[in-house]
């Protein structure tokens, strides 16, 4: 069967198969048949640079080989692949090398707890922690938010398809503006000044007793926010939550399940400003490109019994092996510091294509987690002279990459936002690639 015949057969079969709630199947025809480092080839014989690698999941990229070998040893050993959550060497090796990239004070000393394999069944656990070591049951969540699809971690997230869910507002969620530095909540047009405000009303609605909010249980918070357009939460803004946080006794839940292990130019995100969250949640890159999702918290927290939270799949073997490895690659290698050269590196690039194309709104983004926001400049300015978004030359552009070799998703307000998230072994070649395409695709729509 000719190449081209190929994909075409696969397309057709998942689109009569598989549910219509399909995401990156709806918008990129690829078929992938291979993948190694940052390549994908798909069925009709193309290649594509990933700049999805599994949403931030492949860190080391696809294929990696001492990963690949380690787990073909493991499977070659006869160790059990399922185990609940019963220990095996596998998984007390990748619990110590865990410990050992924490941040702050969770560092060596944090309890572990592992969910079943998907960051919003860790999203779930820890509000749900939160509200048993607290007593309490409200959460203060932001703005642009995504923590997932279940039902408590929908309801702290923005975007109406997650937290409109049927049920969703029966969980008791106070919902505050994030810091946005070029469509600021607060009219202000400068992230750090949004980032007070938002900062000074979380304290006010804490501590004022006839704001309408009692104390809640946990502040959830990304960092930056990955679907919400690569939002960056300044660090001053981070710091004053969580010396508001602590100061009143309320859990403070770090979302790093896009953000952590090496993404955004430092092994954890909240790393930057100095912050140490109560609960950090991690998944995607965790599991070195298998599914594992846990989260690392504070031991006075530690006050659920057996069963409190549980699930089948928490027992991965190969997903504990895999993530061992990419933990322990990323702080050897130093895959971190080099993701905040390469990341500034693109953006540079970026902002040079921005100067010849205006409706490149934005480029930001830290380390290899990128965006660029593309505006409509021939539509009327808000009221504070920011351009609108323009969701249908940002739909034309993720097009025309594709048609380019290049992989990417949209996210933000309307989907106005390229996102850029390459494997950390993305070389500089390749990163110049993907400037150079990203740039041919927007000449070519213009």
């Amino acid at each position: 069967m000719p190449n081209g015949a190929l994909r075409a057969e696969l397309l057709e079969r998942q689109e009569r198969r598989e549910s219509s709630a399909r995401t990156y199947a709806s918008t990129l025809p690829v078929a992938p048949v291979h993948a190694a480092g940052a390549v994908i080839t798909g069925a009709d014989g193309r290649t594509y640079l990933d700049c999805l690698s599994g949403a931030g999941t492949l860190a080391l990229g696809h294929n990696h080989p001492e990963t690949v070998a380690a787990l073909q040893s493991v499977l070659a050993s006869g160790a059990p692949l399922h185990t609940l959550d019963m220990i095996t060497p596998q998984k007390d090796a990748f619990s110590g090398e865990l410990l050992r990239r924490l941040p702050g004070g969770l560092r060596d000393t944090a309890r572990l707890h592992f969910c079943s394999p998907a960051g919003t069944d860790a999203v779930e656990a820890a509000l749900k922690l939160a509200q048993h070591a607290t007593g309490r049951r409200g959460t203060v969540a932001f703005t642009g938010a995504y923590h997932g699809m279940t039902l408590g971690a929908s309801a702290v997230s923005g975007p109406p398809r997650m937290s409109g869910m049927v049920g969703a507002d029966g969980v008791p969620v106070t919902r505050l503006p994030y810091p946005y530095g070029l469509r600021c909540p607060f009219g202000t047009g400068d992230g750090e000044r949004s980032g007070e405000l938002s900062a000074r009303l979380l304290e006010s609605l804490i501590t004022d007793p006839s704001s309408g909010v009692g104390s809640p249980a946990a502040v959830i918070l990304e960092v930056v926010q990955g679907e919400g357009g690569v939002v960056e939460g300044p660090d001053g803004w981070l710091r004053e939550v969580r010396r508001i946080t602590a100061e009143h006794g309320i859990v403070l839940v770090v979302d790093e399940i896009q953000t952590g292990v090496g993404r955004t130019g430092h092994y954890w995100a909240c790393e930057r400003a100095g912050v140490t969250p109560d609960v950090l949640v991690t998944s995607k890159a965790v599991g070195g490109g298998l599914p594992l999702a846990l989260i690392a918290y504070r031991p006075e927290l530690d006050t659920w019994r057996p069963g409190h939270h549980t699930g089948t799949f928490r027992g991965n073997t190969l997903a504990m092996v895999a993530g061992e490895i990419a933990l322990r690659t990323v702080a050897e290698q130093q895959l971190a510091e080099r993701a905040l050269k390469l990341g500034e590196r693109i953006r540079r690039g970026l902002r040079d294509v921005a100067a010849l194309h205006p409706v490149l709104g934005e480029v930001r983004g830290r380390g290899l987690m990128i965006g660029v926001e593309l505006v409509d400049r021939d539509a009327a300015p808000d009221r504070h002279g920011v351009a609108p978004g323009d969701p249908a030359l940002a739909h034309a552009v993720r097009a025309a990459c594709v048609e380019r070799g290049l992989l990417l998703e949209l996210g933000g307000r309307d989907d106005t936002v390229v996102r850029l998230l390459p494997p950390l072994v993305l070389t500089d070649e390749q990163a110049d690639s993907v400037v150079e395409r990203l740039a041919a695709a927007l000449a070519s729509v213009r």
